[in-house]
């Protein structure tokens, strides 16, 4: 009787011993007890998905940790399974983690791994879009854009520049999602190979290549590919199931889809619930009733479905991409998408309605939707200081010196990774005046200045203008902007920005150029501190950094900000990049995170590239422009 009892209390101790040891090492951040038993994950078994052998539909929704702020990410997510979502997609953004060749970030809110975590805790699975490219409507697709400084650099292709830049970037990216698929006790159930090739199909290898590259690097999950219908042929591979992206449910579809792949279950990687939006353009709207109709009728075929987006987000900083086809189009800041959660995690009419049909086809109950965020209205900011970009260039860095004009990618700056946003300025002597022309090599805009005083501006429909005669030399500066590079379509490998060739003044090459570098990152704008401001004119005008200040109370909120009377450029706050605005719309606000404010004062620099105003608006609600409905 006594062995028995301490057989027991030996079994007892060991027990707490093992709790103790699992809290005290956070051993549960790594093997969460709901998820240490684990047989056989998702499968494509005919006309089903099944997972751990039993049927299983996706309902899925796509939101991006890097256009969300990483303290947002749990409220998003429990907003999504509250919705009846079982799945999160996400893509991965490369330009991000790594930003310099050889230099990654895995920290902040590019911690992919804590972001995975979070999705496991709140109980949705997750499909990874790990590209190399993306598209996502953001910069080259998600592509560095220091792979460009190699001037025969083919992208996505098994070109060797490409394919040993993608091999090293994986290595780093690979084993930690590896870490969290289904079969080793974490949340992801599939992972995509590439993204929309099909489009793209500029090498036959190459999907072959990305396939191969995740598998050896440790994936075990169901792999798919993603394309629209006209990308399918060329963009499915053998042994990787095919899924369809579209917004207007036709018959074809699905029977298009059973032509590349016969008794596989059909999934929707793409449901697009709204759209994007370019600076010059409207506001899309995709009417939610249509939407739900859309939806319902997707369902009933049995198919599984991920809705791009359910949670757009933001673009901050200057990571918006650009469309260039007949038209260079960039897009705006917001990544609003009127999707069923807005930019800044609010619900919308089409959240509910969607919310009200997938409880039709989920037997259990959903759970309740978190509350929502309260917004701030923090009032009138007023810029009483100022300071010329021509009074602190000079003591910005030393320039680089060159006979011909060198693109931003190819600068020897940052450890010899070139500049990868922001503007660029062109600085030489000229005499005289005459036909200043582009020829093209202005890529996107800029703004030209002589003897600091504005000529005018130059983009892809303006390729020239005139500059006064006037005897003698003077200095000419060419502002350029990198407004977005192009994400989508065959003009990918183009996308060097800066000037990119020789442009001419009397049909004849400039030359003797000093170049000076404004990626205006965190550093940069901080180092404004040591500028000498000045008191802000009575008609202020750029290119020039002007400052003010946000108070705001004890619990900081989100807010929107209102640059009425601005013309074009971008908005720091604390050091942060923000995003672009432009008064050519549609989008007519900013949204501020609360978690980027502090109690307090908050300080606000506005790079104003034209016509200064003299406050911004502090707003409870967004402004995102004249509506357009999505036909």
């Amino acid at each position: 009787m006594r062995r028995e009892q301490r057989r027991r209390l030996g079994a007892f101790m060991l027990l707490l011993l093992g709790v103790f040891f699992v809290r005290r090492f956070n051993l549960s951040e790594f093997f969460p007890f709901k998820m240490w038993s684990r047989g056989v994950g998702l499968q494509a078994v005919e006309s089903m998905f099944k997972l751990e052998e039993k049927p299983f539909r996706i309902i899925g929704g796509s939101m991006h940790y890097f256009r969300v702020p990483r303290d947002y990410w749990r409220d998003r997510m429990l907003k999504m399974k509250a919705c009846g979502l079982n799945t999160l997609t996400t893509y991965v953004a490369w330009n991000l983690h790594e930003p310099a060749r050889g230099k990654f970030d895995f920290s902040g809110n590019m911690d992919i791994e804590a972001f995975l975590k979070i999705a496991a805790d709140v109980g949705l699975w997750v499909i990874m879009r790990p590209g190399p490219y993306i598209c996502a409507e953001w910069d080259l697709g998600g592509l560095p854009s220091w792979l460009l400084r190699d001037k025969n650099m083919q992208l996505r292709t098994t070109y060797k520049g490409f394919t040993e830049a993608t091999d090293r970037f994986f290595d780093k990216l690979i084993p930690k999602l590896a870490h969290y698929q289904y079969q080793k006790g974490g949340p992801i159930i599939a992972v995509q190979v590439e993204n929309e090739y099909g489009s793209y199909a500029k090498d036959p290898n190459y999907l072959e290549y990305v396939k191969t590259a995740l598998l050896k690097r440790g994936i075990v999950e169901l792999l798919m590919t993603s394309d629209n219908k006209d990308g399918l042929s060329s963009g499915s591979l053998e042994g990787v199931l095919a899924t369809i992206n579209f917004q207007k449910l036709e018959p074809v579809l699905f029977l298009y889809l059973d032509t590349i792949q016969s008794k596989m279950p059909k999934m929707v990687m793409e449901y697009w619930t709204g759209w994007f939006d370019h600076w010059g353009s409207d506001h899309h709207v995709f009417d939610a009733d249509m939407v739900v109709k859309t939806i319902q009728n997707i369902l009933k075929t049995g198919a599984s479905i991920n809705l791009y987006m359910f949670h757009g987000g933001t673009n901050f900083g200057f990571m918006n991409g650009a469309l260039h086809f007949n038209e260079y189009k960039a897009d705006v800041t917001s990544y609003d998408y009127d999707a069923p959660l807005t930019e800044a995690g609010d619900y919308t009419s089409k959240y509910f309605k969607l919310r009200d049909l997938f409880s039709k086809f989920i037997e259990e109950p959903l759970p309740i939707p978190p509350s929502t965020m309260t917004k701030g209205s923090y009032g009138m900011v007023e810029f009483k200081q100022c300071v010329s970009l021509w009074d602190i260039i000079q003591n910005i860095e030393e320039p680089f010196k060159t006979v011909e004009p060198v693109s931003m990618e190819n600068l020897p700056v940052n450890d010899g990774n070139g500049q990868s946003y922001g503007y660029t300025v062109y600085e030489t002597v000229i005499f005289g005046g005459g036909q200043f022309h582009s020829q093209g090599h202005i890529q996107d805009r800029a703004q030209v200045f002589v003897s600091n005083q504005l000529v005018g501006s130059i983009d892809y429909n303006n390729l020239e203008l005139n500059i006064a005669e006037v005897p003698g030399y003077r200095k000419l500066r060419i502002l350029v902007e990198n407004c977005g590079r192009v994400n989508y379509g065959p003009k990918q490998n183009t996308q060097r920005k800066g000037i990119v060739g020789d442009v001419l003044l009397r049909n004849s090459p400039l030359r003797n150029f000093k170049i000076y570098s404004l990626d205006m990152k965190k550093s940069f704008i901080e180092s404004l501190q040591v500028a000498q401001w000045n008191d802000v004119p009575d008609e202020p005008m750029g290119p020039a950094f002007f400052r003010g200040t946000l108070r705001v109370g004890f619990i900081p909120l989100d807010t929107f900000l209102k640059l009425e009377g601005w013309e074009k450029g971008a908005v720091f706050v604390n050091g942060k990049n923000l995003g672009r605005y432009w008064n050519i719309g549609p989008q007519g606000t900013l949204y501020l995170p609360g978690t980027w404010l502090h109690p307090g004062e908050n300080e606000i620099i506005i790079f104003e590239q034209h016509r200064a105003g003299r406050i911004l608006q502090s707003m409870d609600v967004p402004l995102l422009g004249k509506t357009l409905y999505v036909d």
